[in-house]
Protein backbone atom coordinates (compact mmCIF):
# COMPACT_ATOMS: atom_id res chain seq x y z
CA UNK A 1 0.00 0.00 0.00
CA UNK A 2 2.73 2.18 1.21
CA UNK A 3 4.67 2.11 -1.65
CA UNK A 4 1.84 2.34 -4.31
CA UNK A 5 0.81 5.87 -2.96
CA UNK A 6 4.02 8.03 -4.82
CA UNK A 7 2.52 6.47 -8.05
CA UNK A 8 -0.88 7.42 -7.41
CA UNK A 9 0.16 11.36 -5.98
CA UNK A 10 2.70 11.40 -9.30
CA UNK A 11 -0.07 11.57 -11.33
CA UNK A 12 -2.81 13.54 -9.35
CA UNK A 13 -3.68 17.09 -9.30
CA UNK A 14 -5.51 17.86 -6.23
CA UNK A 15 -4.85 15.38 -3.33
CA UNK A 16 -6.84 15.12 -0.09
CA UNK A 17 -5.71 12.21 3.01
CA UNK A 18 -8.28 11.54 4.65
CA UNK A 19 -7.71 10.51 8.57
CA UNK A 20 -4.05 11.27 8.05
CA UNK A 21 -3.00 9.97 11.51
CA UNK A 22 0.47 11.22 12.15
CA UNK A 23 0.36 12.27 9.02
CA UNK A 24 3.93 9.61 8.08
CA UNK A 25 2.19 7.74 5.09
CA UNK A 26 1.61 11.18 3.07
CA UNK A 27 4.92 12.51 4.40
CA UNK A 28 6.54 9.21 3.17
CA UNK A 29 4.70 9.09 -0.13
CA UNK A 30 5.03 13.07 -1.23
CA UNK A 31 9.20 12.31 -0.57
CA UNK A 32 9.07 9.24 -3.18
CA UNK A 33 6.64 10.78 -5.64
CA UNK A 34 8.07 11.52 -9.07
CA UNK A 35 6.19 14.46 -9.38
CA UNK A 36 4.13 16.77 -6.31
CA UNK A 37 0.57 17.11 -7.13
CA UNK A 38 -0.56 21.18 -7.33
CA UNK A 39 -2.48 20.58 -4.14
CA UNK A 40 -2.64 18.39 -1.32
CA UNK A 41 -4.32 18.42 2.07
CA UNK A 42 -5.12 15.85 4.87
CA UNK A 43 -8.09 15.72 7.82
CA UNK A 44 -7.03 14.67 10.88
CA UNK A 45 -10.16 13.91 14.13
CA UNK A 46 -7.69 13.09 17.22
CA UNK A 47 -6.25 16.06 18.76
CA UNK A 48 -2.50 14.30 19.49
CA UNK A 49 -2.50 12.87 15.68
CA UNK A 50 -3.56 16.69 14.47
CA UNK A 51 -0.76 18.38 16.35
CA UNK A 52 2.06 15.73 15.04
CA UNK A 53 0.83 15.32 11.52
CA UNK A 54 0.72 19.54 11.28
CA UNK A 55 4.28 19.07 12.66
CA UNK A 56 5.47 16.64 9.66
CA UNK A 57 3.66 18.13 6.55
CA UNK A 58 3.38 21.41 7.36
CA UNK A 59 6.86 21.82 5.90
CA UNK A 60 5.94 20.43 3.06
CA UNK A 61 3.09 22.80 2.49
CA UNK A 62 0.69 20.42 3.37
CA UNK A 63 -2.11 21.77 5.42
CA UNK A 64 -4.03 19.57 7.98
CA UNK A 65 -7.28 20.05 8.47
CA UNK A 66 -9.36 19.27 11.96
CA UNK A 67 -12.08 17.10 11.05
CA UNK A 68 -14.17 14.77 13.03
CA UNK A 69 -14.06 11.23 11.23
CA UNK A 70 -18.04 11.84 11.07
CA UNK A 71 -18.71 15.04 10.35
CA UNK A 72 -18.92 16.39 6.84
CA UNK A 73 -15.66 17.00 5.02
CA UNK A 74 -14.85 20.94 4.74
CA UNK A 75 -14.51 20.59 1.37
CA UNK A 76 -16.53 21.84 -1.96
CA UNK A 77 -18.05 19.03 -4.05
CA UNK A 78 -15.65 17.74 -6.77
CA UNK A 79 -12.50 19.33 -5.10
CA UNK A 80 -10.22 16.44 -5.35
CA UNK A 81 -9.24 13.73 -7.83
CA UNK A 82 -7.57 11.52 -6.03
CA UNK A 83 -8.33 10.66 -2.20
CA UNK A 84 -6.50 8.52 -0.28
CA UNK A 85 -6.19 7.04 3.12
CA UNK A 86 -5.07 4.62 5.39
CA UNK A 87 -6.55 2.42 8.21
CA UNK A 88 -9.52 5.27 8.39
CA UNK A 89 -11.79 4.61 11.56
CA UNK A 90 -14.97 4.95 9.51
CA UNK A 91 -15.23 5.99 5.54
CA UNK A 92 -17.42 8.46 5.18
CA UNK A 93 -18.65 7.23 1.35
CA UNK A 94 -20.85 9.63 0.78
CA UNK A 95 -18.56 12.27 1.39
CA UNK A 96 -15.63 10.76 -0.35
CA UNK A 97 -17.80 10.65 -3.33
CA UNK A 98 -18.79 13.88 -3.43
CA UNK A 99 -15.18 15.71 -3.01
CA UNK A 100 -14.14 13.39 -5.52
CA UNK A 101 -14.14 15.09 -9.20
CA UNK A 102 -15.75 12.54 -12.24
CA UNK A 103 -13.15 10.02 -13.17
CA UNK A 104 -11.39 10.59 -9.31
CA UNK A 105 -10.16 7.94 -7.13
CA UNK A 106 -10.53 6.49 -3.54
CA UNK A 107 -7.15 4.37 -2.97
CA UNK A 108 -7.11 3.00 0.55
CA UNK A 109 -5.60 0.27 2.92
CA UNK A 110 -8.70 -0.48 5.07
CA UNK A 111 -8.58 -2.34 8.60
CA UNK A 112 -10.57 -5.65 8.03
CA UNK A 113 -12.84 -7.94 10.34
CA UNK A 114 -11.57 -8.84 13.93
CA UNK A 115 -8.19 -7.86 13.30
CA UNK A 116 -6.22 -8.58 16.46
CA UNK A 117 -9.06 -10.28 18.01
CA UNK A 118 -6.94 -12.93 19.46
CA UNK A 119 -5.45 -10.64 21.59
CA UNK A 120 -8.46 -8.24 22.16
CA UNK A 121 -10.72 -10.86 23.39
CA UNK A 122 -7.75 -12.33 25.83
CA UNK A 123 -8.03 -9.14 27.16
CA UNK A 124 -12.10 -7.92 27.11
CA UNK A 125 -13.85 -11.71 26.17
CA UNK A 126 -15.84 -13.06 23.61
CA UNK A 127 -16.86 -10.04 21.26
CA UNK A 128 -20.34 -9.89 19.70
CA UNK A 129 -20.87 -11.22 16.20
CA UNK A 130 -21.65 -7.30 14.77
CA UNK A 131 -18.08 -6.53 16.36
CA UNK A 132 -16.63 -9.37 14.93
CA UNK A 133 -17.79 -8.26 11.31
CA UNK A 134 -17.03 -5.40 11.44
CA UNK A 135 -15.53 -3.71 8.58
CA UNK A 136 -16.09 -6.40 6.33
CA UNK A 137 -14.87 -5.58 2.80
CA UNK A 138 -17.97 -6.81 1.01
CA UNK A 139 -19.95 -4.78 3.39
CA UNK A 140 -17.69 -1.88 2.86
CA UNK A 141 -17.71 -2.86 -1.24
CA UNK A 142 -21.57 -2.36 -1.05
CA UNK A 143 -21.32 0.56 0.58
CA UNK A 144 -19.09 2.66 -1.71
CA UNK A 145 -21.26 1.37 -4.39
CA UNK A 146 -24.69 2.80 -2.77
CA UNK A 147 -22.26 6.23 -2.78
CA UNK A 148 -22.31 6.12 -6.16
CA UNK A 149 -18.49 4.62 -6.59
CA UNK A 150 -17.29 2.38 -9.24
CA UNK A 151 -15.21 -0.91 -6.55
CA UNK A 152 -12.29 -1.15 -9.28
CA UNK A 153 -10.02 -3.50 -7.21
CA UNK A 154 -10.82 -5.06 -3.73
CA UNK A 155 -7.73 -7.64 -1.66
CA UNK A 156 -8.29 -8.95 1.49
CA UNK A 157 -5.19 -9.90 3.75
CA UNK A 158 -4.65 -11.89 6.77
CA UNK A 159 -1.46 -11.46 8.39
CA UNK A 160 0.13 -13.41 10.96
CA UNK A 161 1.37 -11.86 14.29
CA UNK A 162 3.87 -12.86 16.97
CA UNK A 163 4.21 -11.96 20.22
CA UNK A 164 7.20 -13.22 21.77
CA UNK A 165 6.81 -11.40 25.42
CA UNK A 166 4.55 -9.60 27.72
CA UNK A 167 6.58 -6.00 27.19
CA UNK A 168 5.60 -6.35 23.47
CA UNK A 169 2.18 -6.88 24.20
CA UNK A 170 1.87 -3.82 26.50
CA UNK A 171 3.97 -1.92 24.34
CA UNK A 172 1.56 -2.95 21.39
CA UNK A 173 -1.84 -2.20 23.81
CA UNK A 174 -0.56 1.21 24.71
CA UNK A 175 0.22 2.32 21.05
CA UNK A 176 -3.02 1.04 19.11
CA UNK A 177 -5.15 2.40 22.28
CA UNK A 178 -8.75 1.69 20.99
CA UNK A 179 -7.43 -1.99 21.00
CA UNK A 180 -8.45 -2.71 24.48
CA UNK A 181 -10.00 1.19 25.40
CA UNK A 182 -8.79 2.06 28.76
CA UNK A 183 -5.58 -0.60 29.13
CA UNK A 184 -3.41 -0.09 31.77
CA UNK A 185 -1.01 -2.76 33.25
CA UNK A 186 -2.64 -2.33 37.10
CA UNK A 187 -6.16 -2.65 35.56
CA UNK A 188 -5.58 -5.78 33.06
CA UNK A 189 -3.02 -7.52 35.77
CA UNK A 190 -4.79 -10.88 35.87
CA UNK A 191 -4.69 -11.44 32.04
CA UNK A 192 -1.51 -9.64 31.54
CA UNK A 193 -0.14 -12.55 34.33
CA UNK A 194 -1.75 -15.38 32.71
CA UNK A 195 -0.83 -14.08 28.86
CA UNK A 196 2.76 -14.14 30.58
CA UNK A 197 2.93 -17.49 31.66
CA UNK A 198 1.07 -18.99 28.33
CA UNK A 199 3.81 -17.33 26.75
CA UNK A 200 6.56 -19.32 28.93
CA UNK A 201 4.88 -21.96 28.64
CA UNK A 202 4.23 -22.67 25.03
CA UNK A 203 6.37 -19.36 22.94
CA UNK A 204 4.71 -16.97 21.02
CA UNK A 205 1.63 -15.33 21.46
CA UNK A 206 0.01 -15.44 17.51
CA UNK A 207 -2.68 -13.63 16.39
CA UNK A 208 -3.65 -12.13 13.06
CA UNK A 209 -4.29 -8.93 11.16
CA UNK A 210 -6.78 -8.14 8.70
CA UNK A 211 -6.35 -5.41 6.04
CA UNK A 212 -7.78 -4.77 2.84
CA UNK A 213 -7.03 -2.44 -0.31
CA UNK A 214 -9.54 -1.23 -1.68
CA UNK A 215 -9.44 0.95 -5.23
CA UNK A 216 -12.40 2.83 -6.17
CA UNK A 217 -13.84 5.22 -8.94
CA UNK A 218 -16.13 7.98 -9.47
CA UNK A 219 -18.06 7.34 -12.49
CA UNK A 220 -17.52 10.07 -15.47
CA UNK A 221 -14.50 11.91 -17.20
CA UNK A 222 -11.76 13.01 -15.97
CA UNK A 223 -10.96 16.86 -16.12
CA UNK A 224 -8.05 17.46 -18.60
Amino acid sequence: MRCRWPGRLGRARAVLDVQTGGGEVLDFALAQAPKRPLLAVATEGWPPNIAKATALLRPRGVPVVAAPEDAPLPFADAAFDLVVSRHPVRPHWLEIARVLQPGGTYFAQHVGPGSVFELVEHFLGPQPGEVRGGRHPERERADAEAAGLDVVDLRAERLRMEFHDIGAVVHFLRKVVWMVPGFTVEAYEPQLRALHERIQAEGPFVAHSTRHLFDARKPGTRRA
